[in-house]
């Protein structure tokens, strides 16, 4: 069943980047093609050649899907980031900010000023509990920013979530693709030294699975580096962001608790 799937798009591939004359001769039915398969795949050539065009096109599908939910999540966490932002600087109470960082679950700053604001809480309450002032307590404030920085940290992770895998086969796809391009030429020698002919019809098999390895590593590791870069970069500036904020929220309650 996933061979019968798959071979239209490989005849696709190859008469794109091989040409009409290569994959003809290969898909041409004719007792002595088929021969010539069935004694390939009893020796694994064929076979192994197939599954590495079967893992490529798989990575290709999965860099695909990674890519398409992380511009969503990626593009998501930034517009929610510009809207905590601009209403934390617009708010004059921390509680007023708190009830709307609740509101924006995919922000990661959001996420950042809810784990200091927890924290702070804390700080207060066991303040006032104790009967001291705050900036008594100046150097608990530490524990603020840990939790600040710890936030900071898983919501990183949760960016960088799947882009590795990105990385992965934008680095390992053209080796795979290469792979199967030498099992192919290796295959053409074969069935040269079978036949003892080297005609186009000898050869085009073996030369045209190597070439739709070739081509379909590309196709799956092009995109895959492109959207790896691209995403990277937008998880700099996320968690720049984070970071500039974090500072600028430490800086506030700590001239809050000297005032």
């Amino acid at each position: 069943m996933l061979p019968t799937l798959l071979t239209p798009i490989l005849v696709d591939v190859a008469r794109i980047f091989c040409g009409p004359a290569l994959v003809v001769p290969m898909l041409a039915p004719g007792r002595a093609a088929k021969k010539s398969l069935l004694e390939l795949a009893t020796q694994s050539f064929p076979g192994m050649v197939f599954w590495v065009l079967v893992l490529l096109v798989l990575f290709s599908l999965v860099c695909w899907y990674i890519i398409g939910f992380k511009y969503f999540h990626l593009r998501k966490a930034k517009a929610g980031s510009d809207a905590f932002l601009e209403t934390f600087w617009k708010s004059r109470r921390l509680d007023e900010v708190y009830t709307n960082a609740k509101e924006h679950p995919e922000s990661p700053t959001a996420q950042v000023f809810v784990a200091g604001y927890v924290e702070l809480s804390k700080l207060q309450s066991g303040a006032a509990a104790e009967g001291d002032a705050m900036r008594d307590r100046l150097g608990d404030l530490e524990s603020v920013e840990r939790a600040m920085r710890r936030a900071q940290m898983e919501e990183v992770t949760r960016l960088e979530a799947r882009v590795a895998f990105l990385a992965t086969t934008g680095s390992a796809a053209p080796f795979v693709g290469l792979f199967g391009t030498v099992w192919g030429i290796m295959t053409s020698f074969r069935d040269i030294t079978a036949t003892g002919s080297a005609s186009v019809t000898v050869v085009a098999p073996g030369i045209a699975e190597a070439l739709i390895a070739t081509a379909i590593g590309l196709m799956a590791a092009i995109p895959a580096v492109i959207a790896y870069n691209l995403f990277v970069q937008k998880i700099k500036v996320i968690s720049a962001e984070m970071e500039t904020f974090s500072n600028d929220f430490l800086n506030i309650v700590k001239r809050h608790v000297l005032k």
